[in-house]
């Protein structure tokens, strides 16, 4: 007993960190395989936004009215591609939601429970899975923008940062996901509750339209909304804010940069704390 018992203590982790760390790359290693080998998931994914990026560019391009660029289609294709960029993250909440739910549904998170394994490593690990798939969905993006004739016009680190922002706001919104997949029945419900809320927050915002063109009180909404933060912030690091764009007095239209990464670690810090306790009593 001595001996199973010296044994046991010797393949222990010391570190809890460690232990948390490695059992979320385990989690994450996981989705990413049962997602290769689902590839219809990956397609589906990418087929909404680029028809997004299409249907806006050429529908919508030459019709609205953008400070600075006037009716320009090329101008508003411009200033259009950080609001797709930033709604196709975002949009990610619903898989993540439904995902998480068919786990839930099919007992996958018992059997992961009855493991000696951290607690909130099974949703790091899923959340950091569809991280890399949303990176990979910009990817395919960005090349079908530059195709329909979106350019950049700032220096190769301002343009990364942009991206940078996009995935940290991505993953941050994974974690609303997170919640609304633990505390929904099915997988069906998760990913209706993951996209109900989404379409006032990316339609009031700064995204497809000028807040300006709002009625007053839609434009302080829109103006404060962590979305439009983000949105604004890669048009000036991508260099699309057209010349002479009225910049809103709000302090986050201001300082968009900054706001946006503070928005986005606020929300990934209230969400995940949410989540992992809800996993925990859902589990307990």
């Amino acid at each position: 007993m001595s001996a199973v018992t010296d044994t046991v203590r010797v393949a222990a982790p010391s570190n809890p960190l460690s232990q948390s760390v490695r059992d979320s790359l385990v989690v994450a290693k996981r989705n990413l395989i049962r997602m290769s080998r689902i590839p219809e998931m990956v397609i589906f994914g990418l087929i909404q936004p680029i028809m997004f990026v299409v249907l806006f560019s050429y529908v919508f391009g030459g019709s609205i009215n953008v400070p600075g660029a006037g009716l320009s289609a090329s101008g508003y294709r411009e200033f259009l591609m950080a609001g797709i960029f930033a709604q196709t993250v975002t949009f990610a909440t619903a898989g993540a939601g439904a995902g998480i739910a068919d786990d839930m549904h099919k007992g996958l998170i018992d059997r992961f429970r009855s493991l000696p394994m951290a607690r909130g490593a099974v949703l790091t690990g899923r959340t950091l899975a569809d991280l890399v798939q949303t990176a990979l969905t910009l990817i395919v993006l960005a090349v079908v923008a530059v195709l329909v004739g979106w350019r950049t016009h700032e220096n190769f680190g301002k343009v990364l940062a942009g991206f940078g922002l996009l995935l940290l706001l991505g993953y941050a919104f994974s974690w609303i996901g997170a919640l609304i997949g633990l505390s929904v029945r099915t997988p069906e419900a998760a990913t209706s509750g993951g996209l109900i809320w989404l379409f006032p927050l990316t339609f009031i915002s700064n995204a497809f339209v000028p807040a300006e063109n709002m009625p007053t009180f839609l434009q302080t909404i829109a103006n404060w909304n962590p979305f439009s933060a983000t949105v604004q912030a890669c048009r000036e690091l991508f260099g699309n804010l057209p010349a002479g764009y009225p910049v809103p007095d709000a302090w986050p239209m201001q300082h968009p940069v900054l706001a946006s990464f503070l928005w986005s670690l606020l929300i990934l810090a209230v969400f995940r704390t949410l989540a992992v306790r809800k996993y925990r009593s859902a589990t307990a």
